[in-house]
């Protein structure tokens, strides 16, 4: 099944699906009027949304247990919905499942209508416009966590072609200094108008070029789904000579933000309504506060999360009061970027850096949560939160999507356990890395999470 939806990703036909002619012009009307209006018109229509979002909300069993307006609904846990996703899912027309694993670990079954779908690829459309690029048009190039191959196939090519030769999409897991010409040969010859990558990916090729004393000319990259540190930029300019853009959201589609300069981050009026809570650990003796992205959507009529906590960490000014942090939320202010995120990769014996391993829990009944634990190079350990029903052949389907991504060289060991390993601050990680990792990944300059 996985195999067949990474082929159906790479049909034109997905994208006419995607720009359903009805609702993607709505959709760009309503993003080019937010983005020229000032506060108290994005204020008034997110408000108008918000009203109708929450009338669809108290159509599903969650919401019929609820009382009162928007802000009076409790705050809404991940956890909550896992136990049953059908609790939160409004009648709609032209419904379509989805699920994900997740950067924490836990899987999560999602219901999106064609409307909010459509509505988030016009978003994206404005993102690569916003590097002056013709989203339907350009000669993309994607190197990002996409199953192209056998991991333990070294052989090129490390791509295939898709969207009648306008997209050219790269094995993330196959690069690595022995490879790293034929990625060269491969992007020249291509000539992209842009590449679609993950920041950890997007590293990782800079690090090799600059090792091998190459550069390759990319015009524009768009970032997505991880942290981007600020010399990530530095090194995608120097190594690609590109224009960058990076954006924010997740699965759930209750948040989006994006930036074109490290730092200078701002949300996209429209997509949803944010909320920002301050968490324990406040430091204002900094000067900085923190706080969590509180998201809800105001597009996806068949799943409306109300007030759907992220996880998702910010930094703010302490100072800043319920002014400041509206005028965030509308996109007016920046931020300098949502903390965490980047640490979920594994690195092979190979040298390769392999992301997506968000992907392992996809599809997989009856798991909690996961952990991985890379305790050597060539040695993974994955602990299984199980949930009742738990089976040999949900083992089997965990550990061959573990097998898609990581090649022969790394021996797998997945292992049920009552909990997950902490870090002395208490919090649960999704990948944790031994010390050897560690020195491997410092060696190589490789970017962590933070714990």
């Amino acid at each position: 099944m996985n195999a067949f939806v990474d082929r159906l990703k790479r049909l034109r036909a997905g994208d006419v699906l995607r720009r359903q002619r009805r609702f993607y012009g709505e959709a760009r009307e309503v993003l080019t009027r937010l983005e020229g209006a000032d506060l108290a018109a994005r204020r008034e229509w997110t408000r108008a949304r918000l009203e109708e979002v929450t009338w669809s909300a108290r159509r599903t069993r969650y919401g019929k247990t609820q009382r009162g307006e928007h802000a009076q609904w409790p705050l809404l846990r991940k956890p909550q919905v896992q136990v049953d996703p059908t609790a939160f899912r409004a009648p709609a027309l032209l419904t379509i499942k989805a699920s994900t694993g997740g950067t924490s670990g836990a899987p999560l079954r999602l219901f999106r209508s064609l409307r909010s779908i459509v509505f988030e690829q016009a978003c994206l459309d404005l993102m690569m416009e916003k590097l002056g690029v013709d989203a339907v048009q350009a000669r993309t190039a994607v190197l990002r966590t996409d199953t192209i191959k056998d991991p333990n196939d070294f052989r090129p090519p490390y791509w295939v072609d898709a969207g009648g030769g306008r997209r050219r999409v790269f094995s993330s897991s196959h690069l690595n200094a022995a490879t790293l010409n034929a990625y060269v040969e491969a992007l020249e010859s291509f000539d992209p108008d842009i590449l679609l990558g993950y920041p950890t990916s997007l590293e990782w090729l800079c690090l090799l070029l600059a090792r091998a004393e190459q550069r390759v000319k990319v015009a524009r990259v768009m970032c997505s789904s991880e942290m981007l540190h600020p010399h990530v930029w530095r090194q995608a300019q120097a190594r690609l000579g590109c224009a960058l853009l990076d954006y924010y959201g997740q699965a759930e589609r209750v948040a989006f933000a994006y930036a074109t300069a490290p730092g200078e981050y701002r949300f996209l009026p429209g997509y949803s309504h944010v909320e920002f809570a301050p968490v324990a650990d406040a430091t204002p003796e900094t000067g900085l506060r923190t706080y969590e992205v509180i998201g809800t959507p105001l597009w996806n009529l068949a799943m409306p999360l109300i007030r759907y906590c992220t996880g998702d960490l910010l930094r703010l000014p302490a100072h800043w009061g319920a002014a400041e942090l509206e005028e965030l939320a509308l996109g007016v202010r920046t931020f300098e970027g949502v903390l965490g995120r980047d640490g979920d990769i594994l690195l092979t014996p190979e040298g390769a850096k392999v992301t997506g391993i968000s992907h392992f829990q996809r599809d997989v009944p009856h798991l909690v949560r996961i952990q991985i634990i890379q305790e050597r190079e060539d040695f993974v350990r994955i602990l299984v939160l199980a949930a009742p029903g738990y089976s040999a052949s949900d083992e089997a389907l965990l550990e061959a999507n573990v097998r898609r991504k990581l090649p022969h060289s790394m021996s797998v060991q997945i292992e049920r356990a009552e909990s997950l390993e902490r870090t002395a601050r208490g919090k649960t990680p999704f990948v944790i890395h031994r010390a050897a990792v560690k020195s491997a990944l410092q060696r190589g300059q490789v970017s962590e999470g933070r714990a």
